[in-house]
């Protein structure tokens, strides 16, 4: 199961907060419902389902940016180790 590190911060506006290396970001309305949705804990296939439906994108496009984008999380270290 992929997840989001516990002490990792999230706005509602999109601001992300890594308070061990002080870095910042700010993610897109779909980028930062995935991360709300990985706080509170649901599965891959809860937040493909969710997301999809919410955004109503095909499959395919969605599953490739989909893992671009938890690329870009493990990249920042934004992810736990699992």
């Amino acid at each position: 199961m992929i997840s989001l590190k516990k002490n990792i911060a999230v706005s509602e506006s999109g601001f992300v907060f890594n308070p061990t290396t002080g870095d910042s970001f700010s993610l897109n309305g779909v980028g930062t419902d995935i991360l709300k949705l990985m706080k509170d804990g649901k599965s891959e296939a809860e937040i493909k389902s969710t997301v999809r439906t919410w955004y109503d994108v095909d499959q395919d496009t969605f599953d490739k940016d989909y893992y671009d984008f938890l690329k870009m999380l493990g990249q920042y270290k934004l992810l736990d180790a699992e």
